[in-house]
């Protein structure tokens, strides 16, 4: 076997057994699971999740869905909290400790001083009969029969297993918390899936000049209202509403077949009843119609008023697109 046949090999089956193993994780949510998660919702604490090792890294991906989605969240690494950082806990905070073995020396170190501190501790393990497991309120099963790994030794199966049952973890508050686009648009303001969430078309034509002709315009003056407005686009207006769109594309090809642009307007090159969007829609909805029809602007209106363009590259710069 060449180089490269032996590298899609491997990379296949890894892929095929950590889809395997995440496929029997379904079996493995239970009612206990589903206590589990009714206990954070029930807490007025928060969640603080701790881990060792690629268990720690696990830990602070879900530490940061469970906080993105309304559920406040914090990370703390075992190894640190038997060595100062316990005071991290709260009285009401629900503690979740992620581990595969549920054996590991921190864990069986860590484990007693958070039971003593009366908090509610959770599992996500592989091994429901380990000392976390039997100690834990409620265990997550994680279970992953073997890694991906080849000497079935680096975290692999295991810790995507960890990170599934995160996601579902989360994902089962979300839903009773009853969480919608709106919130994640709160708690995303900065970020281009926010900005999906909140953005609207009349956020972007108010950065743009609004490129405007009348029906019986010369074509040159649409040329240079194209050109200075710097959109590639103009709108042919009557009586405030829009009846056509000239494009940079519509004057090329207005070249190629005219000898003489003498006495030629804007309705003899317009295209009639063009796209529009209300100025108050989502942005996303300008980013679908112009991925659907190809075009690359859009005209807005207001109230059936022509009130401004929105270009591909506004969404683009807003990472939209």
């Amino acid at each position: 076997m060449n180089r490269t046949s032996q590298i899609i090999s491997v990379a296949k089956q890894t892929i095929e057994t950590e889809s395997k193993a995440i496929m029997y994780l379904a079996q493995l949510v239970d009612e206990e699971f589903a206590q589990a998660v009714e206990t954070i919702y029930n807490s007025k604490g928060r969640v603080v999740i701790t881990g060792i090792g690629k268990s720690a890294n696990i830990a602070t991906k879900i530490v940061a869905t469970l906080n993105s989605t309304g559920t406040p969240a914090i990370f703390m690494h075992a190894a640190d909290a038997i060595h100062g950082d316990l005071g991290t806990i709260l009285a009401d905070d629900v503690v979740i400790c992620i581990s595969k073995s549920g054996n590991t020396p921190e864990i069986k170190v860590l484990v007693p001083l958070i039971k003593s501190r009366g908090n509610k501790l959770l599992a996500i393990t592989s091994n429901r009969a380990s000392f976390l497991g039997i100690q834990s309120d409620y265990v997550m099963h994680a279970y992953a029969e073997k890694e991906a790994c080849p000497n079935n030794l680096a975290p692999t199966t295991s810790t995507t297993a960890q990170l599934v049952i995160g996601d579902a973890l989360a994902m089962s508050l979300l839903d009773i918390r009853g969480f919608s686009s709106k919130d994640f648009a709160r708690f995303h303001p900065g970020g281009s899936l926010g900005k999906k969430l909140y953005l609207r078309v009349s956020d972007l034509t108010s950065l743009n000049e609004r490129p405007q002709v009348t029906p019986d315009t010369d074509v040159k003056k649409v040329i240079v209202e194209i050109s200075e407005k710097l959109l590639g686009v103009t709108a042919v207006v009557e009586n405030d509403t829009i009846v056509g769109i000239i494009t940079d594309g519509d004057l090329r090809r207005m070249l190629t077949k005219e000898d003489s642009i003498a006495g030629l307007t804007a309705k003899d090159i317009m295209t009639a009843n063009p796209k529009r969007i209300d100025n108050d829609a989502m942005a996303v909805e300008a980013m679908e119609i112009m991925d659907k029809n190809g075009i690359t602007q859009i005209l807005a209106e207001e109230n059936g008023k022509y009130c401004g363009v929105v270009h591909i590259h506004n969404l683009t710069k807003e990472g939209i697109i």
